[in-house]
């Protein structure tokens, strides 16, 4: 069955003063829900990305962001298309995701990805390492983040990161925790990660690139024993609207 989600990814709005800007993304959101759409997306960066204006538009922090879109919308599912692995230690966006599927009755989705924009970690002071380190630790934040979601008091002690019997109460509301996706289409590791740990992947292309893809993703879960049917593929897209 064919779903449609809603990215809002810009913040720059003719005649909306900052004061007034939240309301109207809030506005947005919930159209989107009433039109059908089943979940709510923004992206998690501190900049705006250079196709949309670059740094000097406004760009709003993802998670208190969707947590006010939590409060005003009552159906849609939300979540960022994706985190960084390098902004946030994965403990902490554990629980920060674990708070927004409590302050969305169960809502939540955790998306997650290995980081690309560059001269925004540069800007912030976040270490941007090369695209493989960067892999690493997208596999060891899965690992924990899972573990947080589902068990009572996980320890894992990997090469970027640990936790040691990391209480997570109170528990998400959605049993077995928010969804997770991983966004990205590298075929050697990253499609390999979602076949090993994700509920869901996001992938870029036309719809020959789409279908070698997944082709390669449904090969990785042969190789790991996971069932294809199991993960949710998603594309992202624009669509214009004209009149």
């Amino acid at each position: 069955m064919t779903k449609f989600g809603l990215q809002i990814p810009n913040f720059t709005f003719a005649d909306v003063p900052d004061r007034e800007m939240f309301e109207h993304v809030a506005d947005l959101a919930v159209a989107g829900e009433q039109a059908g759409f089943d979940s709510v997306w923004v992206m998690d960066h501190f900049w705006q990305l250079p196709p949309l204006g670059g740094p000097s538009q406004p760009m709003l922090e993802a998670y208190t962001l969707l947590g006010g879109l939590a409060a005003r919308t009552r159906r849609v599912k939300l979540g960022t298309l994706v985190t960084g692995v390098t902004y946030r230690n994965p403990a902490l966006l554990a629980k920060m995701v674990t708070t927004l599927d409590i302050v969305s009755s169960g809502r939540a989705m955790l998306g997650l990805g290995a980081a690309w924009y560059e001269e925004e970690h540069d800007a912030f002071g976040f270490d941007f390492p090369s695209a493989g380190k960067r892999l690493d630790r997208l596999e060891e934040a899965l690992q924990i983040c899972r573990a947080m979601f589902t068990e009572e008091a996980p320890s894992f002690a990997g090469k970027h990161y640990r936790i040691e019997k990391a209480l997570n109460i109170p528990r998400p509301v959605q049993p077995n925790g928010p969804r997770i996706m991983v966004g990205g289409s590298g075929e050697k590791r990253t499609l390999r990660l979602v076949a090993q740990y994700a509920d869901m992947c996001n992938i870029n292309g036309s719809p020959d690139t789409i279908r070698h893809l997944l082709e390669v993703l449904h090969g990785h879960c042969a190789e790991v024993g996971r069932d294809p049917s199991e993960i949710t593929t998603t594309r992202l897209g624009s669509l214009f609207l004209t009149s």
